[in-house]
């Protein structure tokens, strides 16, 4: 038995419109889409940590310029000191 929960999102306006457009590119529906991103999200992460030898990807992100050369030890003391 499938059971189906309607449920209220906020979402950004761009990935919205990138939804509509892709749901429609696929010929499927936006609910459909987002429960397939979900269940990647959620499902895969999960079944990659549980199989021996493969690890789940790690999350990554733009951590923006260096503020100090690390070389530096006194910039990097001075960095450290006022931080």
């Amino acid at each position: 038995m499938v059971s189906h929960m309607k449920t209220t999102l906020n979402i950004d306006d761009v990935v919205m419109g990138r939804l509509r457009e892709e749901a429609a590119r696929r010929g499927t529906t936006m609910s459909a889409l987002v429960e397939a991103g979900l269940r990647r999200v959620l499902f895969e992460q999960t079944e990659a940590a549980n199989q021996p030898g493969k690890l789940a990807e790690l999350p990554s992100w733009r951590g923006g310029q260096p503020t100090v050369d690390i070389a530096d030890r006194e910039a990097l003391g001075t960095v450290m000191e006022h931080n």
